[in-house]
């Protein structure tokens, strides 16, 4: 109804209830620093540290979720895009997700011959609430 609360989901562990500068599992510990010691300091409390504004994006009103079919992708394609989730869950940058979103990928073949991840998140974009303010004069930033 129009008096529902939304519901609070952590961007960093995917868990209801809690924003991401609150969450239980911000100290766990993150593989790369052990990868690259000298880069990180020893008492390091995580990534990325707290920050005084939560990112949101802002959709229109009672927007509902958008899940889009997946394109249809060529099997050399499916071998790619198997093999790249893999890499970015390996680095912890994805984990599996039950959200009721959803946008479809693709790949862009790029000049050295390898392939560009892409999610096309226009019927997202449709529903977002754009940031709408004058751009600065150059003259006033020169000054």
């Amino acid at each position: 109804g129009e008096n529902a609360q939304p519901i609070i989901t952590c961007y960093g562990c995917g868990e209801k209830g809690h924003i991401k500068a609150n969450c239980p599992r911000r100290l766990e510990v993150v593989p790369i620093i052990y990868k690259f010691p000298d880069v990180f300091p020893e008492d390091f409390p995580g990534l990325p540290p707290p920050r005084q504004v939560e990112f949101e994006i802002e959709l229109v009103p009672r927007a509902a979720p958008v899940a889009r079919t997946p394109y249809r992708l060529a099997p050399s394609e499916m071998k790619e895009l198997a093999k790249q989730l893999q890499e970015l869950s390996d680095k912890g940058f994805i984990r599996p997700s039950s959200s009721l979103w959803g946008a479809p990928v693709l790949f862009v073949k790029k000049k050295d011959e390898s392939f560009c991840l892409c999610i096309d998140y226009r019927e997202l974009n449709k529903l977002t609430i754009k940031n709408r303010y004058p751009l600065p004069r150059i003259e006033a930033k020169r000054s």
